[in-house]
């Protein structure tokens, strides 16, 4: 068990070992629960996204966009086995 100072504002440090364990990197979440018995309770919230953040995230600079009739080219030649 380790000790954690509070600061003046009443924040608490938790560390690189204690973020990885619960999953969390600066920035993310975490819901903090009251016990009946005085503790507390931290639990990572898992990030949310929306589906269009995945737009663009293929697009390469200087390239030309992809017709959906040269993925499923592509995708048919990958399934052959003929890259």
């Amino acid at each position: 068990m380790r000790k954690l100072p509070i600061t003046a504002k009443g924040e608490v440090t938790l560390g690189k070992d204690l973020m990885n364990h619960l999953g969390v990197s600066p920035g993310g979440k975490l819901v903090v629960s009251k016990l009946s018995d005085g503790r507390i309770e931290l639990k990572a919230v898992p990030p949310a996204g929306d589906i269009s953040d995945v737009f663009g995230c293929l697009k390469r600079k200087g390239a030309r966009s992809l017709s959906l009739e040269d993925i499923n080219e592509f995708a048919a030649r990958g399934w052959a086995g003929k890259q």
